[in-house]
This record gives structure tokens, sequence and C-alpha cells, in this order.
């Protein structure tokens, strides 16, 4: 450990404990601000690759009143991703995690690989974010078990199929991640589902998914929905990824109706004041 300048070694990174039910107070959604440091994710690749701009994003994102904020350094984008290795993902957070961590904010990681989510729990993050739902690395339910930090399990699959009840499969996959979690140890009020718009699902299927989304509430669990600038968007209305905003805002508003407690977004200021002002609204109904 390295000695400050006064010969005191520097503060351990604050544990933020809170399980979902604590941290969802407010009468509308969390908002999880989305940080991506990687050259190839399918809205800002090689946007934030650099540290000072990725931290600027990441200070950006605090002021405009993001709640959480999701730092990933591996694509995960449906089509074109280029896997990379743990080694290379950690090198890609080294220069910046700890500096976002040290903004106050609460942080997620957004890894499948559980050495680069313990690492990073180690370095602050508070949150793992797994897209692969607790089904892609069979010690990824053991070190959420271990370290009683909240997870996001999100619903995935290999490849898209339009021929299966997407419904159905979200449902099934859902239910196989609670049971893995269940046998590892992880509390449940320690786990948040996201049924993973955009991810092994045709455009058709992610909308069927928005449209019928309180179906999930059956499980007892908040819900995440990350809709942002995804490709269904530009089926309805054809637009490139950084044009999306309406159709984002339009999806997430949707999917708070539909009971959506936290929100993954690329716009933390218009996402939150379009929350905000339908929050009012609704309290009116």
């Amino acid at each position: 450990m390295t000695a400050t300048s006064s010969g005191t070694a520097p503060a351990a990174p604050l544990v933020d404990r809170r399980t979902w039910p604590e941290r969802l107070s407010r009468p509308y959604p969390l908002v999880m601000g989305v940080l991506n440091i990687t050259p190839d994710s399918f809205s800002d690749g090689g946007h934030f690759i650099v540290p000072a701009d990725a931290l600027a994003q990441a200070k950006r994102m605090a002021t405009e009143g993001a709640d959480i904020i999701d730092i990933g350094a591996e694509s995960t984008r449906p089509y074109g991703a280029q896997p990379i290795s743990a080694d290379e993902e950690m090198r890609r957070l080294q220069p910046i995690l700890a500096d976002v961590v040290s903004l106050g904010i609460p942080v997620s990681i957004d890894s499948m690989k559980p050495v680069v989510v313990a690492w990073a729990l180690e370095t602050g993050a508070t949150i793992a974010n797994d897209v692969w739902g607790l089904q892609g690395d069979p010690d990824m339910a053991g070190l959420i078990a271990q370290r009683h930090c909240p997870v996001v399990i999100m619903h995935n699959r290999d490849r898209a199929d339009a021929g299966i009840d997407i419904m159905k499969d979200v449902t099934e996959f859902f239910s196989r991640s609670l049971e893995i979690a269940s046998q590892a140890g992880i509390l449940r009020e320690n786990i948040a589902l996201d049924p993973g718009i955009g991810f092994g699902k045709t455009q058709e299927q992610s909308i069927t998914v928005l449209a019928r989304l309180n179906q999930f509430k059956s499980f007892g669990l908040p819900l995440l929905v990350g809709a942002s600038r995804k490709r269904f968007i530009a089926t309805v209305s054809p637009s490139e990824p950084d044009r999306r905003l309406g159709g984002s805002i339009a999806a997430h508003l949707i999917a708070t109706k539909a009971g959506a407690q936290v929100i993954r977004t690329h716009d933390v200021a218009e996402t939150l004041q379009a929350l905000r002002v339908a929050s009012a609204i609704w309290d009116r109904e």
C-alpha cells in the first residue's frame, strides 16, 4: 500500500452495501448512466476510450443527476462486438475506475468475467451488471454471493430466433438464473432483473418485451430497462443511434409505467427530466 504525502495510507473506497429495495425510495426510477470505455460499442464506441474523456463524461452524468454510473470496457453489442481478454478489459478500466468511484456515486461494473468484476469491486464498484444473468461463467454467482453486492441479472441469448415465444424464453431464463443465485447464496434483495432489450432478440421481440414488461413483476424483484438508443427504435422511426433520444425516452416512460424501477441510459439529463415530469403527472391521476 502506498502512503500519501502526509504519511498516511489512502482511505479504502467506501462500500455501498444498500440492497435494491433500500435504493428504490422515490416515486420514479433510478437513472443508471452508461459509460462505455470501448472502441466498438454500438452507440458511443471510441468516444470515451481516452481516460480524460471518460472521466469528463462521468462527471457530466454525475452533475446531471445520475444515481448510478455503469462502466463497461468490453462491447456486448449483439452484432460485431470483438471479445477481449480479462487482462485487456482491466487494462482499459485501470486508468479510470478509481477516479469514477471517487465522484461519490455508486458505480456498477458491466462485465461478464468474474475476475474483472472481483477486481472492480475491490477498486470501489459496488454493483455487478452481468449481461449473461449468472449463466455465462459458473464462478460469477459464487463471487456475487461472497461479496454480498447488488447484481443485475440480464436475459441474453447466443442469437435471436424469431420463431420462439420471447416472453416464455425470458421468464424461463430468469427462473434458471434465480435458481443459480439461490444455490449460491445470493440474497433476493440484492437482485434486479433486466429483460435485455436488443440482446438475443429480433427488433419485434424487443418491442414485445417492452409492451408486456409488467408480466415480469411476478418475480417480485426490481426491473431494470435499458432501451437507450437501441436498434428497435430505428425499425419504427429510421434513425442513427445518436438520433434516437425521443424513441429512447418514449420506451423508458412506457417501461416505467409498466413497473421498471431502474432506467439505464446514455442521456441522463433528458431521461431524468422526462421521468420527473411523467411522475408528477401520474401522481395526479
